[in-house]
Order: structure tokens, then sequence, then C-alpha cells
């Protein structure tokens, strides 16, 4: 979270204090209270009625109320943890990254990605297939609900003609598009983690790689002993070549070069190939990046509002209190300092995600304090970013109040408990993960890197 610009040591200076949560608190309170109570009225997608950008303005008040500063330098300290650099950063990325998932999905790269993966898949393998299939598209996409979405009615239509249990399918679905969102570059999740840790995109990739794939490898053989019979796929028609320009970002972020130079090159690759393979249209591009723009409204305003908020409770002592707190009881699980502020980086973003129910307000919350964790522990950036967002993941794709379960609970005519409950790959990547602190132990920071880049939230 951000600092007040005015103060020369604001991490060591502030006494710890508890009353300074109260923000943090009433944000969560409003954010859930408002989920439930529509949920028992019976409103679809109760959870997300309330957005979170107006429901985080009565936080910030509050602070800006329980602050002792003077009134004109308690705005100050808003605004300046609003201005951060790695807010502004991260807000950059977001916009760039849903222009680039708007236009390659507009020029029928979505469409090319499925037809390609279901023409791929064997009869026999159609659980598992349709795992990586949603794995991949994800991964390009870099959004689960979009995956989810474009991936539903042909899910749904393959469960039916193979006799598939609905929930089972959807179940799979959800798995697939949990691994994508957890591991791509252009995910809002990747965003928010690698800033608020400090790290690169491709380093946090990789460290996610190691408890990820073996999650997913482990995945892949439990779905393969389901029988699903030999029903034909039927593969839908389009050109193979429109899926070209996600390959593309993937291969240009994990080379390592700019994030902002990779996602304005899929930009114009992904239009560059709708110009020549649909007739794409300039004006229409031009409107489709204002959309992919604005598809990130929510979390943009949402990022600038926590930077904001978090620069107040900072300097009130509120997250120095809530480390200090999560330390000490997490020093209680081991007596190594690397695994307990593992547990604690991860024990605090799951009961964050389970208040929120949106891994990205998650992160955006628990990365002052995961950082200042890792530092402790001596962890890594890279491996600090991986933990919140694998630990977010989880949470998140076995809620059934989340908006993963809800979607696919209302597609599939099921209960979203019946879809939480076949997230398999969810609850391994869990059981994985705990595995790998205890076992292998996290990565070690290195010399000059803790610390280096200011938290961003």
């Amino acid at each position: 979270m951000s600092s007040n610009a005015n103060t020369n040591n604001p991490t060591e200076s502030v006494k710890p204090r508890a009353v300074a949560l109260l923000p943090l608190a009433l944000f969560l309170a409003l954010f859930l209270g408002t989920g439930i109570y529509f949920h028992f009225d019976g409103v679809d997608m109760a959870f997300y009625q309330l957005a979170s950008p107006v429901a985080i303005m009565p936080a910030i008040i509050l602070a800006i109320i329980l602050s002792k500063q003077a009134i004109n330098d308690r705005i100050e300290t808003f605004v300046a943890g609003v201005g951060h650099n790695n807010i502004i950063t991260m807000c950059l990325i977001y916009l760039l990254a849903g222009a680039f998932s708007t236009v390659a999905a507009a020029t029928g790269g979505v469409d090319a990605m499925v037809a390609l993966g279901l023409s791929i898949i064997p009869a026999s393998f159609i659980l598992p297939g349709i795992f990586l299939i949603a794995a991949v598209v994800s991964t390009a996409m870099g959004t689960s609900m979009g995956t989810l979405a474009a991936l539903a009615p042909v899910a749904l239509g393959l469960s039916q003609a193979a006799g598939i249990n609905p929930a089972l399918m959807a179940g799979v679905l959800v798995s697939g598009a949990m691994f994508g969102d957890n591991l791509s570059f252009i995910s809002d999740t990747t965003i928010a983690a690698t800033r608020t840790q400090g790290c690169e995109m491709k380093d946090k990739f990789k460290a996610n790689l190691r408890i990820a794939v073996p999650a997913a490898i482990l995945t892949i053989i439990v779905l393969s002993f389901f029988d699903t019979g030999s029903a034909p796929i039927d593969v839908p028609e389009a050109n193979f070549w429109l899926a070209l320009p996600y390959f593309f970002i993937i291969a240009l972020a994990v080379s390592g070069l700019n994030v902002f130079v990779v996602l304005t090159l899929g930009i114009i690759l992904a239009a560059v190939f709708g110009f020549v393979a649909v007739d794409y249209e300039l004006v229409t591009f031009s409107q489709d990046v204002y959309v992919g723009f604005t598809s990130m409204q929510e979390i943009f305003l949402l990022s600038l509002l926590i930077g904001g908020l978090s620069a107040l409770i900072r300097q009130q002592g509120g997250l120095k209190f809530l480390s200090n707190t999560v330390e000490r009881i997490t020093n209680r699980l081991s007596k190594r300092a690397d695994r307990s502020a593992s547990f604690g980086i991860v024990g605090l973003t799951a009961l964050t995600d389970l208040a929120v129910a949106n891994n990205t307000v998650t992160i955006l919350i628990s990365g002052e304090v995961s950082k200042r964790l890792a530092k402790e522990g001596n962890i890594a950036p890279k491996q600090a970013a991986s933990y919140l967002d694998i630990a977010a993941c989880v949470v998140q794709g076995v809620l059934p109040y989340g908006a993963q379960a809800l979607l696919m609970g209302a597609t599939f005519g099921i209960s979203p408990l019946a879809v939480s409950l076949n997230t398999f790959y969810c609850f391994i990547l869990g059981v994985v993960a705990i595995a790998t602190i205890f076992i292998i132990g996290p990565i070690k920071a290195e010399p000059n890197t803790v610390n280096e880049h200011e938290p961003a939230v």
C-alpha cells in the first residue's frame, strides 16, 4: 500500500494501532454484508450488486475522520496514495490488458483458440481436454470470467452429448479458467500481485509454474479416470491464424520484454490480423480499444481508491498492527521464519477472499501486509506474489458465492455449490502449495531485492 509522500520513514516510525483498521473492516463489512443480503433476497450474482469503488467510499471517509493529521494533510496523504507510481503503473497496465483482450476477442481470437483446442482433443479425453482448453484460453485472455462465458456453451453441449454430469463439466471448466487466470500475464490478479510485491511478471510466472504445473498434472490424472464415453466432438469453424496474437503475447512476456511494449504490440497485431482475415475496420478497432478500457473501469477505480485508503491506514499504524498480528499467529505454525511468513501470506489472502469474493480486490487489500511478511521471512518478491495469486485463486475457485460458480450455475442450471465441489484443480492447487511450503520451502530473497520498491498497496 502507499505511503505519505511527506513521511521519510513511514514503515518504521508509526505506532501499531488496531483502531486504524476500522475503515478496512467497514469496507469488508459493506461488501460482504450487501452480498449476503441480496443472496437471501434471491438476487442473481448477489455479491456483485454493490460496486466495490462505491463500497470503499464510506471507508475512505472514516479513515480521514480517524486521522490525527490536519485536514489538508489527511487529504494530501490520500492523494499521495492514489498517485503512487505503482498504483498508476498498475492502472495503465489494466487499460492495455483490457484493450488487447477486447480487440483479440472481437477479431475472432477466442473462437480460434476454442476451435484449435477442440480439434486436438480425442473424444475419450473430453474432461482433461476441456480443462486444458480452458487453461490455455484463460492464460491467453487473462480473465476467468471471459473464458467461462466463451466456453460454457461448448462445454454444456459436450456434457449433454456425452452424458457427463453437468456439475462435473462446469467444475472442470472453472478449474481450467482459474489455472489461466492465476498465470496469465494480462490477468488483473497477476498485475496486482506483481505490482504490490515489486517483482517482474516473468519472475512471478516462473515461481507460479513450480506449483501450478504439478497441480495441473495431478488434475489431468484425476480427470482421466472419469468415463466419458466416445461421443464425437463438433469443432466450430474458425480461422486458426487468429489465435496467434495470444501466443505472441505469452512468448514476448516470458522473454522479459517490458509489459507496456508487449501489450501495445499485442493490440496492434490482433488488429492487423483482423484487418486481413475478417474485414475488421479501423473505426471498429478504435471503438473496441475504448470498450477494453471501460471493461477495466471498476478495478481501475478501486485500485486508485485502495491506494489512497491504504496510505491513510498505513499513516495511522493500522497496517503495521495487522502485519505484526499475522506474524505472531503464523510464528506458531513453524519455527522457520520463511515458512511462517508464507503461511501468513496464504492465510491472510484466503480469509480476505472469503470476505470479498473477488480475487483481485483480495490481492489489492492483502498486498502491503504480504510484502512486509515476505520481508520479515526473507522471501523473494516473486514468491510472495505467487503465494498471493495462488491463495486468491484457490479460494475464489471453490467459493459457491464467487462469480465463477454463480455464472456456471446459472448457465448449466445447477447449484453453484455443486460447481464449487467439482473444481478439483483449485483443491489440488491448495494442497500442492501447502506441501511445497512444508517440503521445499519458499524461494529466498536475493541480496538487495527485498523492499527495493515501495509497496503499491
